[in-house]
């Protein structure tokens, strides 16, 4: 198969650019801000987030933003200071609080507000945030988070947001801590009334206004994570359909510029393929009330909840090339079922701490191969997810250093697909495994979560105690390694290569039979009616025959 340039440049690109979706720089000594960013601090853990109205004008000539956030909240117990983050060069203008305005304090990118009402355990309270100012331009969208100011074809502006990592205070001020989703939230954008905003949720209205302005109301009832609010302007052209999902009629729309119409009609097609084939592995899709859409966008693409952003040129694959060097894919646009994969993982179920990202980033990357298994079988998503992985590094482990807003390597994504992939093996069982998947999506609907209870489900529903599994592959860097000789009908195996404890069992092939054999870090022997072993592919491990 030939790719439109040399293979290793595309493996060194689409390597840099996964590892992009990190999104903050490698750094390994941490500030005070980044604690205040990335720990669950005490002015942040005494109130629990019920509702915003992000209420903003968006300024394209001057690239230049205003507007106010109203944050509704609950008292978990009395406190008088309050966390909110909002970074520079973004200034905080005022704070009021029923009709008062309240001192605030300024830390860098947190800014700490003094209540001066009393603060009951169980009440309901809200203040607004007054903003503005020029918020920082994405370089590379949407690694480098920020705003995006472009132009599309014909002279109009294409503008949209991307934040994850770096943080949805990059542009409008919030909590800005994943472990609190708000449980809904209106977002209210004024553009020029030649343009359209396209965000999160069901359009309420739009309102026309004298100034030459309009302003969309765009409603998300569901709960949803900062970084996955979005703005999206230009000139767009819309065009929808129902599917008919396991929850009823999904409605699915889709925004498109108006030359690209035509070709994002026929496109598109993978949205509901992708919608059917993930229903069926990860249970019905979590924003029913929100819908599906799929935005056109000047950058490459995010995962947006229920406004998931689209910018990979009408093409299969990876901007045209095959990310497994398969041949499975190029049956599908990565971006749209890539990025719709997350709307399960990372929009349904959300990492607490950016540390646990794999939580997104695994899971979803193995949901590619599953798509790839339900549209052509087995064989063929194996060879997809055995063949992302020549882009796994094993640099560092997956898992991040908590409470400094650091996520782990970016073998998050192929490292991350390969072990659940190896885990499914280990299930031995395709229903079951299926069931553990609609089970995740079940048991921790529309909430946030550790790594640890992602283990715990996983090893309680296999029956298996994947502690040593989870340590090997999340923690470390090491791939395991089975050593083994073969002498006078004897076969005699280890696991080497290992953390402590691990024993995961294994399928060979011994002289074309098929068995399981059960290895630890002592040598065992077997006997055996063979000389031949190989190990299934399928599982993510090395082998050594000396």
């Amino acid at each position: 198969m030939k790719n439109a340039f040399p293979l290793f440049a595309f493996i060194f690109l689409f390597s840099f650019t996964i590892k992009g979706q990190e999104l903050l720089t490698e750094k390994n000594n941490f500030t005070h801000q980044d604690t205040l960013r990335g720990s669950i601090t005490p002015e942040r853990e005494w109130w629990d987030l019920t509702y915003y109205h992000l209420d903003i004008k968006i300024l394209p000539e001057t690239k230049s933003i205003s507007g106010k956030n109203t944050v509704q909240y609950k008292v978990l117990k009395p406190y008088s200071l309050m966390q909110i983050d909002l970074q520079e060069p973004l200034i905080i203008t005022k704070v009021v609080q029923n009709g008062e305005e309240l001192d605030v304090r300024h830390d860098g990118n947190a800014h700490f507000i003094t209540i001066v009402e009393e603060q009951q355990k169980g009440s309901i309270h809200s203040l607004d945030v007054y903003y503005e100012g020029i918020p920082k331009e994405a370089v590379k969208a949407p690694w480098d988070g920020g705003f995006t100011w472009s132009e599309d074809k014909n002279g109009f502006p294409f503008i949209a947001t991307s934040c994850q990592g770096l943080g949805a205070s990059v542009w409008w001020p919030n909590k800005d801590h994943m472990y609190d989703e708000v449980d809904s939230m209106l977002i209210s954008v004024n553009v020029p009334k030649n343009l359209t905003n396209i965000s999160n949720g069901k359009l309420r209205s739009i309102e026309k206004h004298n100034d030459n302005t309009v302003t969309s109301n765009w409603f998300v009832s569901n709960p949803i994570n900062n970084y996955g609010v979005n703005v999206n302007i230009g000139e767009y052209e819309h065009f929808s359909e129902v599917y008919q999902g396991e929850n009823g009629p999904l409605d699915m729309d889709y925004y498109v510029l108006p030359y690209n119409l035509v070709r994002a009609r026929n496109h598109f097609k993978d949205a509901p393929r992708m919608m059917k084939a993930f229903e069926h592995w990860f249970g019905p899709y979590p924003f029913y009330e929100d819908g599906y859409k799929l935005v056109e966008v000047p950058y490459l693409g995010m995962e947006h909840q229920s406004s998931v952003t689209y910018g990979n040129q009408y093409k299969n694959g990876y901007l045209g090339n095959d990310v497994s060097g398969s041949g499975w894919g190029l049956k599908f646009d990565f971006i749209i079922i890539h990025e719709s994969g997350h709307e399960w993982f990372a929009n349904n179920i959300t990492y607490k701490d950016i540390a646990d990202m794999w939580i997104h980033e695994s899971f979803t990357s193995y949901s590619e191969n599953l798509f790839v298994d339900y549209y052509y079988g087995k064989e063929a998503s194996s060879e997809y997810v055995i063949g992302i992985r020549k882009n796994i590094t094993n640099d560092s482990p997956i898992i991040g250093p908590y409470n400094v807003n650091k996520e782990g390597s970016g073998d998050m994504y192929y490292k991350g697909a390969n072990m659940l992939h190896t885990l499914r093996q280990l299930i031995d069982n395709d229903e079951k495994w299926r069931e553990m998947l609609r089970g995740l999506n079940k048991t921790f609907y529309h909430q946030t979560v550790t790594t640890q209870q992602i283990e715990n489900y996983l090893s309680e529903q296999s029956g298996i105690d994947l502690t040593a599994f989870f340590n090997q592959y999340l923690r470390d860097i090491k791939i395991p390694t089975l050593e083994y000789t073969i002498e006078n009908n004897q076969l005699k195996y280890r696991w080497t290569n290992i953390v402590k404890n691990f024993d995961m069992p294994v399928q060979v092939t011994i002289d074309e039979k098929e068995q399981w054999i059960y290895p630890n870090a002592e040598w065992k022997t077997i006997e055996i009616e063979g000389t031949t072993l190989e190990v299934d592919p399928d599982f993510y491990v090395e082998v050594i025959n000396p």
